[in-house]
């Protein structure tokens, strides 16, 4: 059976989304203590820190944990319920479960913290040596969601998002880099998570729907359709 245009749109934003909301919950819902004796039930790593400390450290690892479990199945609902992997959710997810594997390992927050940086500049890159060499490699990934647009657009889309991508690389080093230094480490992470998620998504979207009147003054046909946006970092 074929998903039909409603599921496949309701299935894109599990998978692109759903990771995010599901770190943000453990990290504010789950009890600092819980999460400290979840921690202390599988490894010593925390026996050698202060109270405060264990607890801040405790619900850094849990909600890593639950974000690169979360990404896991982001990647199989894609391939059951969309039939395919998207690229750029390949990317994030394996760099979620990378970086969020060296966060749980050396007990360091800022690995995972800076994860999305790095999605952002090889996003930013990529299209970018697309755009200067001649390759629409947006084109390519999410040709079907745009029908009509024509070449000048597609090219002006890309440059928009390559510099759409630079200024929240930018911005992610800068919040989690100021809140810590500001506010200290668990003010600082909290901080970083509602960052992420009621920062980052809102303004992502806004900006897609900000590209619209240019995309319709070159070709684009709406329709009932809303042009799809590219997932976070």
């Amino acid at each position: 059976m074929t998903a039909t245009p409603k599921e496949s749109a309701g299935a894109r934003a599990l998978v692109d989304y759903g990771p995010l909301a599901v770190f943000f919950a453990v990290n504010f819902l789950l009890p600092g203590e819980s999460a400290r004796r979840l921690v202390a039930a599988v490894t010593p790593a925390l026996s050698d820190l202060t109270r405060v400390e264990a607890l801040l450290l405790a619900r850094v690892i849990v909600a890593t944990a639950a974000f690169v479990l979360a990404s896991v199945v982001a990647l199989v609902i894609a391939k059951a319920k969309l039939g395919r992997v998207p690229p750029m959710l390949l990317i994030s997810a394996g760099l979620v479960i990378v970086f969020g594997g060296l966060t749980m390992y050396f007990r360091d927050p800022r690995f995972i913290q800076t994860k999305p940086t790095i999605v952002y500049a090889l996003l930013a890159a990529t299209l970018g040596f697309g755009a200067a060499t001649g390759r629409p490699l947006l084109q390519q990934l999410m040709g079907s969601s745009y029908p009509g647009l024509s070449e000048r657009g597609w090219h002006r889309l890309t440059l928009n998002w390559v510099w759409f991508f630079v200024a929240m690389a930018f911005a992610n080093e800068a919040v989690w880099r100021g809140a810590a230094a500001t506010f200290g480490a668990q003010r600082g992470w909290d901080l970083w998570a509602i960052y992420k998620v009621w920062v980052v998504i809102p303004v992502t979207m806004l900006f897609a729907v900000a590209n619209v009147p240019m995309l319709m003054r070159h070709g684009l046909n709406l329709g009932d359709e809303t042009p799809p946006v590219p997932p976070e970092g």
